[in-house]
């Protein structure tokens, strides 16, 4: 729906830089809190003289690392942003937030700022693990920081990294098992890969790290299933688990392929102007940033409109990640083209008798084992 959106606020700093790490993300000895804060809030107030008074259905901070923001500057946001939209009664409000002893202390802070669900950057409970992955937190703290969550956030995500280096499935079992059972609302799991311009990739590239096969890699991925679903956790995309009503309203805005606007250095956004879908996004890096928006009012790098096989293509390659899939009504809607116009028809057949993909002239659906296989059948399948 065109009337209402989702918003994603990003702040780019991080206290360092995890060697896999490939977003958006700025290592600073010192944040310039109050410049950025004022620049998020002169960004936000552009935009939205432009959009309206949409109908306002989340907000989510992320990162970099969003739990370094200043308690106030988060409380400013989101008064700001219930003022200039209009906010659903129960608007879903997302922190990210890492388990080091500095964030997790003010997240008492963040709850009272108005954010009702955090999203806790766990990625292990194994300590050796998290010296691999390069994190800041040791193990008991990430166990700290979901018990403090609990007691403060009516709902609570996680992330987690599988297929590391070593990881057996019983391992694996062992550590899923324990994170469940201190919060089991909402699950993101990443499998751990090699991004260019990574320290991993130079790592990889001299044989020093060596991940599981894709055999391995898709047994950890089948158990992660099977032990969320013991906890009442259900995979409503291909790498989100959730209990019924605990999925990420915010995350679904993407999948569902609806508008929501991007604020912040790097953001993307995907947002209704003037009856047509634009694809925006900011200047990268912050400081520049943090210019162009002190000079006129955003640090818009790119506002283009999206075609009919743009928009086509990227409701497919998102839609299909979701368990619900694509209702081909709904897709035709917002893209102006038929579902069975942007896949090539020799390789749905195919998928269809492989029972990689449901198709009842209605929903569009991943298998299980399509899900497994997602990445490469959508690199054939979407013209």
């Amino acid at each position: 729906m065109t009337d209402s959106l989702s918003l994603y606020i990003h702040w780019p700093f991080c206290l360092a830089k995890c060697p896999y790490c490939d977003f958006n993300s700025h290592v600073r000895d010192e944040i310039p809190q109050k410049r950025f804060a004022a620049a998020l809030r002169r960004e936000l107030a552009h935009d939205a003289a432009r959009l309206g008074r949409r109908r306002l259905n989340a907000i989510f901070f992320g990162g970099g690392t969003p739990s370094l923001m200043a308690p106030e500057t988060v409380a400013a946001l989101i008064e700001d942003a219930k003022t200039l939209f209009d906010p659903v009664p129960d608007l879903e409000i997302t922190l990210e937030a890492n388990p080091t002893s500095v964030e997790a202390s003010r997240l008492a802070a963040f709850r009272e700022a108005g954010v009702n669900r955090v999203s806790l950057g766990i990625q292990s409970l194994r300590e050796d693990a998290l010296r691999l992955l390069g994190r800041e937190h040791s193990a008991p703290q990430a166990i700290k920081a979901l018990e403090t969550a609990r007691a403060l956030f009516p709902r609570i995500s996680f992330d987690l990294i599988y297929a590391r280096p070593g990881q057996s499935p019983a391992d694996w079992r062992d550590e899923l098992s324990t994170a469940l059972d201190l919060v089991a609302d909402h699950l993101s799991l990443y499998q751990l890969t090699i991004e260019p311009g990574t320290k991993y990739e130079a790592l990889h590239r001299r044989g020093e790290i060596t991940l599981p096969d894709d055999e391995t890699a898709a047994t950890l991925y089948t158990l992660t299933g099977d032990v969320a679903a013991t906890r009442g956790l259900l995979p409503y995309e291909v790498s989100n688990y959730a209990k019924p009503g605990c999925e990420s309203r915010h995350n679904l805005t993407y999948w569902r392929y609806q508008d929501y606007l991007g604020i912040g250095p790097g953001a993307h956004g995907r947002m209704t102007f003037n009856s047509t879908l634009h694809a925006t996004r900011r200047h990268r890096a912050p400081e520049p940033w943090a210019e162009l928006v002190e000079k006129y009012g955003t640090g818009s790098r790119e506002e283009t409109p999206l075609s009919a096989e743009e928009r086509g293509r990227e409701s497919l390659l998102m839609g299909l990640r979701l368990t619900e899939g694509i209702n081909a009504a709904a897709f035709q809607n917002r893209t102006s083209r038929s579902l069975t116009d942007c896949m090539d028809p020799d390789i749905l057949t195919a998928c269809l008798e492989e029972d990689y993909l449901s198709f009842d002239g209605t929903t569009l659906r991943a298998t299980s084992e399509g899900r497994l296989r997602l990445e490469s059948l959508l690199a054939r399948l979407v013209l």
